[in-house]
């Protein structure tokens, strides 16, 4: 099937980068987890440089900051809401358009049947639990592998300056990216035969250090890491309805794998590069630990094999992106594709009314109020409400339970005790799942809550009182009940 002339012309990338990043303008707020704690934090910095948030500090750090950086200046510039929009937007842009230079690499072409794909993948999990840093620096990651598979002198030099901007942003997926650029320098010095045996190398060397890391930084291991090994999963957002679209991604990847193979057959597919970096990147999903505690940090870094699942997911989009389905099939993604953003968009609507209704309710409060929330959303994969209080509290109040300064994996950092926020980490997860008993020093501390009509309220908080929490079924159901 042709392409249509517009896909070949130079205004293909700007007109279809005004269209992926609709989701980040279609609702008054982006909803994306860890963005609230992100823009928040970009407040308190300003608070401690302006002498005004005793027992914090701000320090300088290599990695895990550069998004931070970028929504900090943003802020400064344009005010919080306008640096979500474009710090998120560029992130966004970075991250699909990386995705889609390094499956051109791999397969020699532009694969626009996978740009819904990766589309999809770019607004999963990893978007909405808000890990920017890790998402900036795995679509920089992209753009560089995408310049080392044709290595030219100009191409590695180019390829290095952006892996060190990525580190700015976070360690991992340039760890992930190193391994397979040595993988793929090893890999094409040797016959193809041979190279089964460098990838069961990899993946033995991979059981070594998942030893080491669970003996020595006290890692996590679970059998449920096989979920992600496809990178189909990060399509499974929120509720029971989001298991549609991951099981339809998976179908049509199938449907993509045997045209592959009928068209180059089985052993040139098992035996290429692009299915072997596939299978170590699975493999380590698989394999290494879950979580791990770096030293240094208080808290552990968590959610490893939930994050890489979204390298995991453009590296099959590279191997598949060589297929020539028919026409039928590359409809059908864009109709996956368009249920998936729809389930998106009827889902923020609701998040962003009760955010709404969190804003009023806090806007009754004194300024300079300490302020936690008690309301979660059960049986989804992200808890869309965990920091939307600390967004709420920009300028007004504050999110006494925010975890960041107490983790020590951030800028902002708590160094004593302080009214601004809980300096120890156990304090902040106790305030988040509702376990924590107020302290006397902690007063006033205001709790927003519902009541037993379903109605935002703010009710203070006593000394001695556990917090508690409630439980709210919000979002729709894929069919509504009757």
């Amino acid at each position: 099937m042709p392409l249509p002339s517009f896909l070949r012309g130079r205004m293909a990338y700007p007109a279809l980068s005004v269209l992926l990043l609709a989701p980040c303008y279609w609702q008054p707020r982006i909803q994306a987890g860890d963005l609230g704690s992100h823009i928040y934090n970009s407040w308190l910095a300003q608070l401690v440089e302006s002498g005004h948030a005793p027992g914090l500090v701000v320090t300088a750090q290599t990695t895990n900051v550069l998004f931070d950086l970028l929504l900090s200046g943003l802020f400064r510039l344009f005010g919080p809401a306008a640096a979500q929009r474009i710090a998120v937007s560029l992130a966004v842009l970075v991250f699909i358009w990386g995705a889609f230079a390094f499956t051109a690499a791999v397969s020699g072409r532009r694969p626009w049947n996978l740009l819904p794909a990766l589309a999809m993948l770019a607004y999963g999990w990893v978007f909405h639990m808000g890990f920017f840093n890790f998402y900036v620096a795995l679509g920089l990651s992209f753009w560089a592998m995408a310049l080392v598979w044709n290595p030219k002198p100009w191409r590695v030099g180019a390829a290095v300056a952006i892996l060190a901007l990525a580190w700015l942003a976070h360690a991992l997926p340039v760890a992930w990216c190193l391994c397979l650029l040595a993988y793929l320098a090893a890999a094409r010095r040797l016959p193809a035969k041979v190279r089964p045996f460098l990838t069961l190398g990899a993946l033995l060397l991979a059981t070594a250090l998942r030893v080491a890391a669970m003996r020595l930084l006290g890692g996590s291991w679970h059998a449920l890491q096989i979920v992600s090994i496809t990178g189909a999963d990060q399509l499974g957002v929120f509720d029971v309805k989001y298991i549609v679209p991951p099981v339809a991604l998976l179908l049509l990847w199938g449907g993509l794998l045997a045209h592959l193979i009928r068209r180059q057959g089985a052993s040139q597919v098992f035996a290429g590069i692009p299915f072997q970096l596939f299978v170590i990147s699975a493999g380590g999903i698989l394999i290494l630990p879950s979580s791990v505690l770096i030293p240094g940090f208080l808290h552990t870094l968590v959610y490893i094999n939930q994050r890489m699942s979204l390298a995991v997911g453009v590296s099959l989009c590279a191997l598949l992106a060589s297929a020539r389905p028919p026409a039928f099939e590359r409809y059908a993604m864009l109709v996956l594709a368009c249920v998936f953003f729809t389930f998106l968009y009827r889902d923020e609507i609701v998040l962003n009314r009760f955010e709404d209704r969190m804003t009023e309710v806090v806007a009754g409060l004194q300024p300079g109020q300490r302020v936690v929330s008690l309301v979660d959303l059960p049986d989804v994969r992200v808890n869309a409400l965990t920091h939307m209080i600390d967004r709420v509290c920009v300028g007004r109040c504050y999110s006494f339970a925010n975890y960041e300064p107490s983790t020590r994996q951030f800028r902002v950092r708590a160094i004593a005790d302080n009214p601004i926020v809980v300096r120890e980490h156990s304090d902040s997860w106790d305030l988040q799942t509702g376990s924590y008993r107020v302290k006397p020093a902690d007063l006033p501390i205001y709790a927003v809550d519902l009541d037993a009509s379903g109605k935002v309220v703010v009710r203070s908080l006593k000394a001695g009182s556990l917090c508690g929490g409630t439980h709210w079924k919000a979002l729709p159901d894929l069919v509504p009940a009757s």
